[in-house]
């Protein structure tokens, strides 16, 4: 029908008029004619308004000829301009619902609608049918639709995102700091195009969606006054407070390996340059003082990451995974709020072990907080760091283990204070375990009964239970040659470490002066009178020969506990990994749709006296505390915003960040 009509704006100026009208008049006999048959369409959708009634059209088409003659002379010399006008004011005509028209207004309209037929038939060029089956032609402009509304009772206060929406609009400025508008000031409206007929309606565009920042937004969770300026707090006592993150980036050459996992989300923000934009202005919205990330590629690390987190005033350390692979962790903190004491990376794979033959990595860094000159003589005590990732692999608990192991013992020779106990420390990454299961529980409760648990239990991340064939764990978990003990400690951790060079006294060494290998000439010796000419003689009474006490300390030999494996550096979640509010599990990822915790920040705190015993899963603030951390999301909040990676969260792990503080001390 609209195609119709513009075909007929084409004409000469003469016959334009008279061929608009016939149209207009067609329209209305072709839709009168079909309006007992019509259906009507049903769902939910944005319907265009009703218009007026006949008399109010019927007024208007007859004020257009009566303006015609003056019209057709400038139509010759307007051109375009003059048509797109006429055109506007036919489309809105013909868009006109003939539903609510009664039967008077029809019996009205019948017999002008045929002598306007027969008069449309004596033209020299045929009239198209109005509602003909030939498909439209393409026109320039934006494209009206009908947009289904969401109806589902779960997602009431989110919008759907429309299918094509990405892939019609062309963004005119940074997609970036779009997608990361988070509080975007008021924009002035624009005044819209006049309609040139009063109380006619026009077709609006399709709703816009709710922002991605409204729908995936994320709260803080204070467990603490507000710190002062120089970030120290005056409750107790002084602390030192600082913030840290940890966060999942997704290496994109990871993310094109496994493309089927990312079919949902629209090419353009797959895209490197913008998932970079995108992740920089989260870590500048954010702003924490150590940033631990995983999944950070090579190349992309030293050709734009470091140089960018420099520019922002971190220090970065970074650790590739071993072998031929393209990616690592990353470990970054500022200089103004921290000093770096040790820096330690942590490499999983064992030569000639097969339960330590894959490429996973961690970096443990030990940090010294500057606190202000103004408070003078005060101290505060080291923070250990460790960041890592683990292996995927759903059924290979008993690597995850061993390389958790692995990460432990370094832990604990780094965090090792001089008396024996440990400074303050903190544990982050991608574990690839959900909570609550055995490896969660372990590093949680500081031990885990493992001999014959099937391997795929120990993660959690899928059930296998249903296979015939299952991988059981089996005591001892790993060999001695490893030099880690069951407690995850290094052997030479377990016992004091002895002086590099024994030192001596001088009567000890003059007791082998005339011992009987020391009367003997040595072979090759050169004669020399006077010198070597003469042999040594032995005083009476002086043994011969000299016990000689063995100095070698045998190696300690340490008992291997039957199943279990310990750790003793007291560490629990930041998380409880429940919504509070209602109930729902948190989630971090969304692999294929399906919503878990896999990423997880440890800290070190004390345990709590239960009765007569301690029971490990309950715990106080030590001398470091949780003020603080950024709750996270449900699935069903994630499922309203496409899920991960979207245009406002760029890669497919949510970030994790927590405010801690630590005790300032007087020496």
């Amino acid at each position: 029908m609209i195609a119709s009509c513009l075909c007929y704006l084409l004409l000469p100026a003469a016959r334009l008029f008279r061929a608009l009208s016939d149209a207009f008049f067609t329209c209305r006999k072709n839709a009168l004619l079909a309006k007992s048959s019509s259906t009507q369409v049903e769902g939910d959708f944005a319907m265009a308004p009703r218009g007026p009634d006949q008399e109010e059209c019927e007024g208007l088409l007859q004020q257009w000829r009566e303006e015609g003659s003056s019209q057709a002379l400038s139509t010759s010399s307007e051109g375009p301009l003059v048509d797109k006008g006429l055109a506007q004011s036919s489309l809105a005509l013909l868009m006109d619902n003939p539903g609510e028209q009664d039967a008077a207004s029809e019996d009205k309209w019948s017999s002008r609608q045929l002598s306007d037929l027969r008069a449309a038939e004596n033209l020299e060029e045929p009239f198209p049918e109005v509602l003909g089956e030939e498909p439209l032609p393409e026109v320039e402009g934006p494209m009206w639709a009908a947009v289904p509304t969401q109806t589902g009772p779960q997602y009431a206060d989110c919008a759907v995102l429309p299918m094509g929406a990405l892939a019609a609009e062309q963004w005119e400025e940074d997609p970036a700091v779009v997608a990361w508008s988070i509080a975007p000031e008021p924009m002035p409206q624009e005044e819209a195009p006049i309609w040139p007929f009063d109380g006619l309606g026009q077709l609006q565009p399709p709703p816009m969606e709710i922002p991605y920042h409204e729908i995936l937004w994320r709260e803080w969770e204070d467990f603490s006054a507000q710190p002062d300026a120089q970030g120290l707090e005056a409750g107790d006592g002084p602390q030192f407070q600082f913030t840290l993150m940890s966060y999942n980036i997704l290496a994109q050459d990871l993310m094109q390996q496994s493309s089927e996992l990312y079919l949902h989300c629209h090419p353009d923000i797959l895209n490197w340059n913008y998932r970079f934009a995108n992740l920089l202005q989260e870590f500048q919205h954010w702003d924490p003082d150590i940033l631990c990330l995983q999944e950070v590629q090579e190349d992309h690390y030293w050709e734009q990451l470091e140089p960018s987190l420099r520019m922002m005033g971190f220090t970065c350390f970074y650790k590739r995974r071993t072998g031929c692979k393209t990616d690592g962790c990353a470990v970054c903190y500022k200089p103004t709020r921290f000093r770096l004491l040790c820096a330690s990376p942590v490499e999983y794979f064992r030569p000639g072990l097969e339960l330590l033959n894959r490429d996973n990595v961690g970096l443990v860094l030990l940090l010294q907080p500057l606190v202000p000159e103004g408070l003078g003589q005060v101290s505060v005590a080291p923070l250990c760091v460790a960041n890592t990732h683990v292996l995927y692999n759903p059924r290979r608990g008993d690597v995850k283990l061993a390389q958790m192991a692995i990460l432990l013992a370094e832990v604990d020779k780094v965090a090792r204070l001089s008396d024996g106990s440990h400074c303050p420390i903190i544990l982050c990454g991608d574990l690839n375990s959900v909570p609550n299961s055995p490896l969660y529980n372990f590093i949680r409760d500081g031990e885990l009964q493992y001999h014959g648990m099937p391997a795929w239990k120990v993660s959690g991340q899928e059930d296998f239970s249903h296979q015939l064939y299952q991988r059981k764990l089996q005591a001892p978990l790993w060999p001695s040659s490893l030099g880690i003990t069951d407690c995850c400690q290094y052997f030479t951790s377990c016992h004091p470490k002895r002086a590099e060079r024994l030192k001596y006294s001088r009567d000890f060494l003059l007791r082998f002066r005339f011992c009987d290998i020391a009367c003997q000439r040595p072979v090759g010796l050169v004669l020399m009178e006077g010198v070597t000419d003469t042999k040594p003689e032995r005083p009476a009474g002086w043994a011969q020969s000299v016990l000689e006490e063995d100095t070698l300390e045998p190696e300690p030999v340490f008992p291997r506990t039957v199943g279990t494996i310990q750790h003793c550096l007291h560490l629990t979640s930041v998380y409880t990994h429940f919504l509070p509010q209602h109930g729902h599990p948190e989630v971090t990822t969304m692999p294929l749709g399906l919503g878990m915790t896999v990423d997880y920040i440890f800290f070190s705190a004390e345990s709590c006296e239960n009765g007569n015993r301690t029971d490990r899963r309950l715990y106080q603030d030590g001398t470091l505390k949780l003020l603080g951390r950024l709750s996270l999301l449900s699935e069903e909040i994630l499922w309203a915003a496409n899920g991960l990676p979207n245009p406002f969260c760029s890669s497919d792990h949510l970030c994790l960040l927590a405010s801690f503080g630590m005790e300032v001390t007087a020496p």
